[in-house]
């Protein structure tokens, strides 16, 4: 697992004073180590949100980003279970996703063997 996974904090276009006790976080932006345009990016994030909002009821827009480089990824905030979002991670070419589960955040790789590894507490990585 990338140490930038461990660095990631969050932002939210809306403040919201509620969050389901568990979700997942999931982009479809280039993964790790490669270089999309900015279109390719917007597609797969397109895609991505008409796939998610076919499963779930509520999708919320989150974004990660790093403190040290600025890179940023939007994403989206989803209750999923956690196969099932392993399973689109995967689909969009993803390493990972975050897990939120009773205010905790986790990461965990996309392959169906991984387990998840702790974070931090979601609330203190969001801004």
């Amino acid at each position: 697992m990338i140490e930038e996974y461990f660095e990631t904090r969050f932002s939210t276009p809306e403040q919201y004073l509620v969050w389901p006790t568990q979700f997942v976080i999931i982009t479809a932006y280039a993964t790790t180590g490669e270089v999309w345009s900015d279109e390719r990016n917007r597609k797969a994030d397109d895609e991505l949100r008409s796939c998610l909002s076919g499963l779930a009821s509520e999708i919320r827009r989150i974004t990660g980003y790093s403190p040290k480089t600025g890179h940023m990824e939007p994403g989206w905030a989803v209750e999923l279970e956690l196969e099932k979002a392993k399973e689109i991670g995967r689909l969009f070419m993803q390493d990972a996703i975050y897990i939120v589960e009773s205010g905790s955040l986790w990461v965990i790789g996309c392959e169906k063997s991984a387990s998840p590894i702790f974070v931090d507490e979601f609330l203190g990585r969001l801004d």
